[in-house]
């Protein structure tokens, strides 16, 4: 609205969901300052440029900064309003322990400089109980202030929890128009969250408690992991019965009240992989189905390896292509991706026979390092590898025409060439497997 005073704002942490959070916030004519410990992303946004592969966040930056709405630093400034939007990894014990750590570190910093009238929302997939916990560290930082669910009377802060639900490829688009679920400490923390967030949300903003949006935003991504796990699950019992798993899911699927999930090489990625063991910590022996379900999912990575090194063995003069090395198609975000694992695991025991085909990486990650495979185009790939192992379903390995892959062993885990021809020579187990 002309002539609003519109509020200062901090994101802290600008990352995959940071700096588009940052840059959406921005446009909507809020002066955003971002924050990140590394000097390297701050110089890149304040050039105007960006760090991460994301469709239409390079010119949504540049506009953004040429304009003066953002900028960043490495120290936290003062404003009106603060994203924390951080990493929450475990904790290096293998126990799958949640680390809010950097959350906690995030609302320190914020502490240093938050007044009377501020509103901090953490963006951070969280286990429940968190923003409680940020709460308790400002109030711990500033006794001189009246914290939200710790004082008398009307507080002079605001804490809330906001989780987001976007999907990588889609988040410009999906940070408006997707639903947001805005848990604050009070009712009163939470309306002053939905203020903000209605000032460039399109979607449904519902207010509920802070315990209760950490919760559901786990919950989220532990419903589709455990839908994923029976998905991968019945394609290693079509593996076994010598079935093609893809056929009969896709029978499965005509029954009205029906909906298998693909199958794939497992489940990666910052969300699914890990979300679901907050669950499990906060409540272990209530969750065994969530459990299991990270349990097989994660083996089914194990059993992609062993159906990958089988079909490498059998072409014990080709040349392997592995497709792909990101959790999912179309994206550079490799974090947590059984695809990767996958790769690396192949390199490793096969060294110079294999070949990596990952167009959206300007080099292999460095678990390849002193292995031998090396980095080809799809191109090549097709015309020096006998064996083709599908691990991402790019858009451009889906685009390869059936023409191209004759004569081809073909381990596919995507389901994207249901096409392929079976060699008269290869197992049906090693190629039909999902």
């Amino acid at each position: 609205m002309r002539g609003e005073n519109l509020p200062q704002v901090s994101v802290i942490g600008l990352g995959y969901i940071g700096l588009p959070t940052a840059a959406i916030i921005a446009r909507s004519g809020m002066h955003v300052h971002g924050v990140d410990v590394s000097q390297h992303v701050v110089d890149t946004i304040n050039r105007g440029e960006i760090h991460i592969e994301e469709v239409d966040l390079d010119g949504l930056v540049q506009g953004v900064v040429q304009r003066g709405l953002l900028r960043a630093g490495t120290e936290v400034q003062a404003a009106d309003v603060f994203v924390i939007a951080v990493p929450t990894p475990f904790h290096k014990d293998g126990a799958h322990t949640p680390d809010i750590s950097y959350v906690l570190a995030a609302a320190e910093n914020v502490a240093r400089v938050i007044k009377p009238g501020d509103c901090v929302i953490l963006e951070s997939t969280s286990p429940v109980g968190t923003t409680e916990a940020m709460r308790d560290m400002i109030a711990s930082k500033r006794p001189d202030l009246r914290v939200p669910g710790m004082c008398d009377g009307t507080p002079d802060i605001s804490i809330a929890y906001c989780p987001e639900r976007v999907l990588p490829g889609h988040i410009l688009k999906e940070l408006i128009e997707n639903d947001r679920s805005i848990g604050g400490i009070t009712p009163r923390c939470a309306r002053k969250a939905l203020a903000f967030y209605k000032r460039f949300v399109r979607g449904t903003c519902v207010t509920t408690d802070a315990k209760s949006a950490e919760m559901t935003k786990l919950v989220e991504n532990a419903y589709r992991d455990v839908n994923i796990a029976f998905a991968n699950e019945l394609s290693i019992v079509s593996d076994a019965m010598g079935l093609d798993v893809w056929e009969v899911i896709k029978l499965a699927n005509r029954h009205p009240r029906v909906n298998i999930l693909t199958p794939g090489p497992g489940v990666g990625g910052h969300c699914i992989a890990v979300d679901p063991w907050f669950i499990v910590h906060g409540a272990p022996s209530e969750t065994p189905l969530i459990r299991t379900a990270r349990g097989v999912n994660d083996g089914k990575i194990h059993h992609v390896i062993a159906r990958a090194a089988a079909l490498v063995e059998a072409h014990p003069e080709a040349k392997a292509a592995c497709l792909g090395l990101a959790f999912k198609a179309n994206i550079d975000d490799f974090r947590e991706s059984p695809a990767r694992l996958v790769a690396a695991t192949l390199a490793r025991r096969f060294g110079e026979r294999i070949a990596i085909v990952e167009p959206y990486a300007a080099e292999l990650p460095r678990e390849f390092a002193g292995t031998g495979a090396k980095q080809v185009d799809i191109d090549t790939a097709l015309e020096e590898c006998e064996v083709m192992i599908v691990l991402v379903d790019h858009d451009v390995f889906k685009s390869v025409p059936l023409a191209e892959r004759i004569g081809k062993a073909v381990y596919d885990t995507r389901g994207i060439w249901p096409d392929q021809p079976q060699a008269e020579d290869e197992p049906a187990e090693l190629r039909r497997a999902g």
